[in-house]
């Protein structure tokens, strides 16, 4: 009773005949409160030994694998000016699109028939050159006439040499004959003039005798005149061996120097041609750079440069192309405590931003929304912000793919799974600030080789 009245009437109720008295009276508040204590005790100490995935908490962006799977610049290779668009912003693009079209500022490339006048150059330096190796063709055979003569004069004066010998040995053995028939004479002489004296012969055999005698001398004297103009035959002979000679060397210096100076002559004509032919390639390339066009499919989603008769510079950015097809990777930063911790085939669980998720820490398994994935690759060299990057893919194999939707640049959020422990294991290490437990991926998580990169075709 609440009591409110002064008059009580306590004393005209018999509790004993009302249920409601009766519980009021046996109520305890402090029973139940001991009930539920008891079960939430037992249910925080049962839940102790409940396992636990130890992990690390990262954030990144979603990224590429391949590098030509990146937002691609489109430069220009020379300077120009915009002559027309053939894209706009948002287009899709295919590999060997057009996407703009410049035309010459530089004055030197004016010349509209500057490749055909540049080949009638070409061929005109080839002709020339051309017509100088023949003419050192030329020169080499007459350098072999040269020798063809040489070898003929001197097997011509050989050839006398030996008919001025045999002439000479002649000459000799009758100069041998005559000096006996001089000494003959002169000794038949002698007796004539005795007998003469003596009056045994007479003045006409004298006579005779004598005219023998100077006849004798007269031969003598010719076949010795006649040795005489042999030997300076053969000195002339010499000479003109020698003279010869220093003819054929004069004219095959005069002949080797020019066949040198048309040489060079014909490399310089020949160096010229390929600067001509260099130059042609040049104004190919130079007139083919002027359609700039997408190295890869993807979508234009920036255009750099405006407009029409603007003037870009070699190097220039003029547009930025996104691939529509690319091989998605996920980049995040790890503190370098953590560092230690993390290999290549460690499993990660990721949520991407724009998608719903629903994330328990230490139950990755139980998370809504979560994406797995494995660590492809782990960075040796601290990053600009102080944490070293790593690499993730999509796991293989797995029955939940990535979205598709998903943009490069989104931001990420990712737990490194690491030691599976109990929750009364994980308190203890928090507490007194253990690191978490290190482990090596089993073989079945370890990459037997890397994923495999996308090439163009």
């Amino acid at each position: 009773m609440l009591n409110i009245s002064d008059t009580s009437v306590r004393d005209q109720i018999n509790p004993s005949r009302f249920k409601s008295y009766k519980k009021l009276s046996t109520r305890s508040s402090a029973h139940w409160f001991w009930k539920v204590l008891v079960l939430l005790s037992l249910f925080i100490i049962l839940s102790m030994f409940l396992p636990w995935t130890q992990n690390i908490r990262t954030k990144g962006y979603v990224s590429t694998l391949n590098p030509y799977d990146k937002p691609q610049n489109i430069q220009a290779v020379i300077d120009g000016k915009i002559s027309e668009w053939y894209a706009r912003e948002g287009d899709h693009v295919l590999i060997g699109d057009t996407i703009v079209v410049l035309t010459e500022v530089k004055s030197e490339y004016f010349d509209p028939d500057l490749l055909d006048n540049t080949t009638i150059q070409q061929e005109a330096k080839q002709k020339s050159a051309k017509a100088y190796g023949k003419k050192s063709n030329y020169l080499r055979s007459q350098l072999n006439a040269y020798k063809f003569n040489l070898d003929a004069k001197l097997n011509e004066l050989k050839i006398k040499k030996q008919q001025l010998e045999i002439e000479k040995q002649s000459q000799e053995l009758e100069l041998e004959a005559a000096n006996t028939y001089a000494e003959n004479a002169n000794k038949q002489l002698a007796r004539m003039e005795i007998m003469f004296e003596k009056g045994i012969k007479s003045l006409t055999d004298l006579e005779t005798k004598r005219l023998s005698m100077r006849e004798a001398e007269a031969k003598k004297l010719s076949i010795q005149n006649k040795l005489r103009k042999l030997e300076n035959d053969q000195r002339t002979l010499l000479q003109d061996i020698e003279q010869a000679k220093t003819d054929y060397d004069q004219k095959v210096a005069k002949t080797e120097s020019e066949i040198q100076s048309t040489d060079s002559y014909r490399y310089s004509l020949l160096g010229e041609t390929n600067k001509l032919q260099s130059k042609f390639n040049e104004i190919s390339q130079r007139q083919n750079a002027f359609v700039i066009t997408s190295p890869i499919n993807g979508r234009l989603t920036k255009v750099l440069k405006n407009g029409i008769g603007e003037i870009v510079k070699a190097q220039d950015k003029i547009a930025t192309i996104v691939p529509t097809e690319y091989q998605k990777a996920v980049e995040l930063y790890v503190e370098p405590f953590d560092m230690p911790l993390i290999e290549e085939g460690k499993k990660v669980r990721m949520q991407f931003d724009g998608w719903p998720a629903v994330v328990f820490s230490g139950w990755p398994n139980n998370s809504f929304g979560t994406f797995n994935g494995e660590v492809y690759a782990v960075d040796n060299d601290i990053s600009q912000n102080g944490k070293y990057r790593i690499l993730v893919i999509e796991e293989p194999g797995t029955d939940k793919a990535w979205p598709k939707l998903i943009r490069i640049g989104s931001g990420v959020q990712g737990l490194l799974l690491l030691n599976e422990v109990k929750i009364y294991y994980e308190l203890w290490r928090q507490l007194n600030g253990f690191p978490p437990d290190f482990y090596k991926p089993s073989e079945k998580q370890e990459f037997k080789n890397k994923a495999p990169i996308r090439k163009f075709k």
